[in-house]
């Protein structure tokens, strides 16, 4: 092989290395863009989805996960972001969490912080009208924040500059899905 053919594969293995080190945020109960199963939302159980980390990068101390909508009240005309889950602090050798985490096994020392209902953990999507998107992003944080619940915006001042990389997973609901 040539040089310049040598260069361009080590380049190519640079780039496809750190491709496949990008942090992920994935979930067995939904696909990106897909429909929120009932089960996790106010028509079902209202239980938080599992979640599921990969891409770690080094030097993350801490992870911290935001789910909003963007579509309040109303996808046709929003008004507000509304925010259903800010959960933070969560270590960051964590996999992931499992369905129901939110009420039943956080992390050893991670914090929940106040959704839009003005309490602690998860509020499952329930849209008034239309189909409304989520997001579930997750942050890779260079640090451990204040052990204290704190609001989505709150959370958003801390974090920055603390952000090594992070990841989003959108899907949707609609009330009346199944």
């Amino acid at each position: 092989m040539c040089p310049a053919g040598l260069l361009l594969a080590l380049i190519w293995l640079i780039t496809d290395a750190n491709a496949a080190m990008a942090l992920a945020l994935t979930s067995s109960a939904f696909a990106q863009g897909g429909k929120i199963p009932s089960k996790y939302t106010c028509e079902g159980d209202d239980i938080s989805p599992p979640l599921n980390f990969a891409g770690i990068p080094d030097g993350t101390r801490t992870l911290a996960l935001i789910v909003d909508d963007p579509d309040a009240p109303d996808p046709q005309a929003p008004k507000r972001v509304w925010v259903h889950w800010v959960l933070f602090n969560i270590p960051a050798a964590t996999p992931g969490l499992p369905e129901d985490a939110s009420r039943k096994s956080l992390p050893q020392g991670a914090m929940s912080g106040l959704s839009d209902k003005g309490e602690t953990g998860y509020h499952g999507p329930c849209p008034p009208v239309g189909r409304h998107r989520y997001f579930f992003k997750l942050y890779a944080l260079d640090t451990a924040l204040p052990a204290k619940p704190v609001t989505k915006t709150e959370l958003e001042r801390a974090m920055k500059d603390h952000i090594l990389a992070e990841a989003s997973l959108m899907a949707t609901y609609h009330k009346g899905d199944p």
